[in-house]
């Protein structure tokens, strides 16, 4: 068998954390997997990976063949795209997970952008708003908004995340306008579902402290752009992201309330793990997106 392949099939497997996850991310059958791991593990004369029905397991020795194996990898494919970019031009794969809503609206132009300018490169984009183990599941970079709550990440800013509170013109003809966040309690809310709390919602004060207040959910949702369509309707108030409620913000179909009051700021991070060697088309991707998102976000001015 291909040492290489070999070699390259136990790394998919570590990262992937199965050899079913790993034949997935190689394209390969499950049992060829299988068999140039074993075919390695013969090679070497000793035991990487401990298998039983139900967990897999890695050695100390596979561990430490691991760290040697990746960054061997890693070496070639940094190679092989440096002689690329002799020529000028980027190659290889880029796997990348995106949020559903903020990736169609705010990432398809940047992306079919940087695609163009560097045609070798093939762009794997997955849009969830699921939490994805970036190494296990053999993604290169993800785009998170908000809390990052894998320390293990590298990350890079790519740019502020605000929120805004908002109605629709007869919604406020017909129910009135709060006045102060406390009189949120008496209105219909639409609330976002992939919170914690999601019916409560937190200001911030000239001081810093924060004032939290539970809201009256008529609707609950895990997309913001149906709660959006639902307030737009006159069903109720929802918290949103500007990046979401611009567009609606500037045709006029929602109108910002309690403008007075600071709400939470979040942020956005280009993030990668810090055990995969960083390629140069990686990282070409993420300067390409620093640079796009530097500045104010233009779903800020409204």
């Amino acid at each position: 068998m291909n040492k290489f392949e070999d070699i390259q099939a136990f790394v998919a497997v570590v990262e992937a954390g199965s050899f079913t996850a790993a034949a997935e991310r190689l394209q390969a059958d499950k049992s060829a997997i299988s068999r140039r791991v074993a075919a390695l593990e013969d090679r070497l004369g000793t035991q990487l990976l401990r298998r039983t029905t139900r967990a897999l397991t890695i050695t100390d020795t596979g561990n430490s063949f691991y760290q040697h194996a990746s960054r061997i990898l890693a070496d070639l494919d940094e190679a092989e795209t440096a002689v690329a970019q002799q020529h000028g031009e980027l190659q290889g794969r880029i796997r990348v997970s995106l949020p559903l809503s903020f990736g169609v609206h705010h990432l398809r132009c940047p992306i079919a952008d940087f695609n163009k300018a560097h045609p070798g490169v093939q762009m794997d984009l997955d849009l969830s708003d699921r939490y994805v183990d970036l190494l296990q599941e053999g993604f290169d970079v993800a785009v998170r908004i908000g809390k990052l709550d894998d320390s293990s990440l590298v990350a890079r800013r790519l740019f502020e995340s605000r929120l805004v509170i908002c109605a629709s013109p007869d919604y406020i003809a017909t129910h009135g306008e709060p006045g102060k966040p406390e009189e949120l309690s008496k209105h219909q809310c639409v609330v976002y579902s992939g919170t914690a709390d999601p019916a409560s919602w937190t200001f911030i004060h000239s001081d810093g402290e924060q004032q939290r207040v539970r809201v009256n959910p008529v609707m609950s949702a895990n997309s913001g752009e149906m709660l959006l369509e639902a307030a737009a309707d006159g069903l109720g108030i929802t918290l949103q992201p500007t990046f979401l409620a611009c567009s609606y913000i500037k045709s006029g179909k929602l109108v910002p309330i309690l403008t007075d009051y600071q709400l939470p700021v979040g942020t956005g991070y280009a993030v990668y793990p810090p055990t995969r060697h960083l390629s140069y088309r990686v990282r070409a991707f993420i300067d390409f997106l620093v640079e796009h998102f530097s500045g104010v976000p233009s779903w800020d001015c409204y």
